[in-house]
């Protein structure tokens, strides 16, 4: 596991980062959003109670799973 600190809305631009926190597999973001723009913000993810600060743990669990089926 690797922890990115994204310090500027120009270095969240070139990252693609479009808020805190945010889950990369292989490089990929699983649960991207092509209506999000990069920013420095909070990143809410919905899960099956509504909307989250972090995306539900069996979301990541399916993302992996994905990831290592290639």
């Amino acid at each position: 596991m690797t922890t990115t600190v994204v310090a500027s809305q120009a270095q969240a631009e070139q990252l693609g980062f479009v808020g805190s926190p945010t889950v990369m597999i292989d490089g990929s973001d699983p649960f991207a959003d092509p209506a999000l723009s990069p920013g420095l913000a909070c990143r809410l993810y919905h899960g099956d109670t509504g909307l989250t600060g972090t995306p539900p743990i069996q979301h990541v669990r399916r993302a992996l799973q994905r990831a290592a089926a290639g």
